[in-house]
């Protein structure tokens, strides 16, 4: 008989920390919404990166998911470099 798991997030299925998973989820969210707005403003790697303020090589990491070379507080950086507000909302 096989043990499948439900887990409720990728995340939750890759990290066997919950701490770090839920960190995951937020850099991973927080990156989605970054590549997003990049995309919808037509914006070239060059011209990000410019808005960024990081180089053009972290654009294309950002882009590519490479979760691992970014932390929360660069990326909530650049979500405001870009106009986009971001709200925590802790529950117990």
């Amino acid at each position: 008989m096989s043990d499948n798991k439900i887990f409720n997030s990728v995340w939750d299925a890759l990290e066997d920390d919950p701490v770090r998973a839920e960190n995951l989820k937020l850099r991973s969210a927080l990156m989605m919404e970054i590549a997003e707005k990049i995309k919808t403003q037509e914006l070239t790697q060059t011209q990000a990166a410019e808005i960024l303020q990081i180089t053009q090589p972290r654009v294309s990491a950002l882009l590519k998911g490479k979760i691992n070379d970014f932390r929360l507080d660069g990326l909530v950086d650049m979500a405001h470099r870009l106009g986009l507000h971001v709200t925590l909302e802790v529950a117990a």
